[in-house]
């Protein structure tokens, strides 16, 4: 009894200590992008990722590479969560600074996830590794600040009042904006999911540097408009976002859609 109450206590504090730097969209942004990738699977793709995941969902299973934070054998996946792009590239400087990058990072991460997901020797705890991570990674780096800078740990450090209540810019987009809407993840996605064939494929051709390329874009555009200390008017802010922000959402389940019928349809 005493071992499962110091087990639990210490999970308890490895949530509370564990470093805020790989967390976007939190856990309803999460669900939202997989419930619209969801709606966009093939038959045979659905069939295939059922059979990995059971009866856990694509948005359920989606945040459980943030809830595994909690166990410390998995503390070597944190920093796959992110890519620190320190200043504003053109899209020609970011596909060469990619072409060399050799870091633990989003963007390597999500090439060998993938690469992973093509072999048909794949054991099923790594087939459910990977295909977990793939998800999650995937939705992650459509949140602008998850293409931040390294000084500032994508936002974290950059602290802001939201309705008085301090909170840091990353925290912001990760979950502020989206809890403001006032709806459940089910009710959000059908609010903006809304696509085109033409839009859905044109979108889910971008290769990933395309993704980091927009989502650095606006990273900057965000960085530009805030600094540490700020109070933000939450009605205005959102005004000013909200577009911004439900179509990385979108943009993130169709994309993740895309990648999945790659793999599974």
């Amino acid at each position: 009894m005493k071992v499962n109450i110091f087990k639990k206590l210490f999970l308890g504090i490895a949530i509370i200590y564990t470093p805020l730097r790989s967390m976007a969209w939190g856990a309803e942004g999460h669900r939202i992008a997989g419930q619209i990738a969801d709606s966009y699977l093939t038959p045979k793709a659905r069939v295939a990722i059922k059979a990995i995941l059971g009866n856990e969902s694509i948005a359920i299973t989606s945040n459980w590479a943030d809830f595994i934070k909690s166990d410390p054998n998995y503390n070597y996946l944190s920093i796959w969560h992110y890519i620190d792009l320190d200043k504003v590239y053109t899209y020609a400087e970011l596909q060469e600074y990619l072409n060399r990058d050799t870091k633990v990072d989003a963007y390597t991460k999500l090439n060998f996830l993938i690469g992973e997901l093509k072999k048909k020797d794949l054991t099923r705890e790594n087939k459910l590794l990977y295909l977990r991570m793939l998800i999650h990674i995937a939705e992650d780096v459509h949140q602008p600040l998850h293409a931040g800078h390294t000084e500032d740990k994508g936002g974290n450090d950059i602290k802001v009042t939201w309705f008085n209540n301090p909170t840091n810019l990353h925290s912001v987009w990760d979950s502020q904006l989206i809890e403001f809407q006032q709806l459940s993840y089910t009710e959000y996605t059908s609010s903006i999911n809304y696509t085109t064939a033409a839009q859905r494929a044109e979108w889910q051709k971008a290769p990933i540097s395309e993704w980091l390329f927009e989502s650095n874009q606006l990273a900057e555009k965000i960085y530009s408009e805030v600094k540490s200390g700020d109070s933000l008017n939450a009605y205005k802010y959102n005004f000013n976002h909200i577009d911004i922000l439900n179509q990385r959402l979108l943009k993130a389940g169709v994309r993740l859609a895309g990648i999945l019928n790659q793999l599974f349809g």
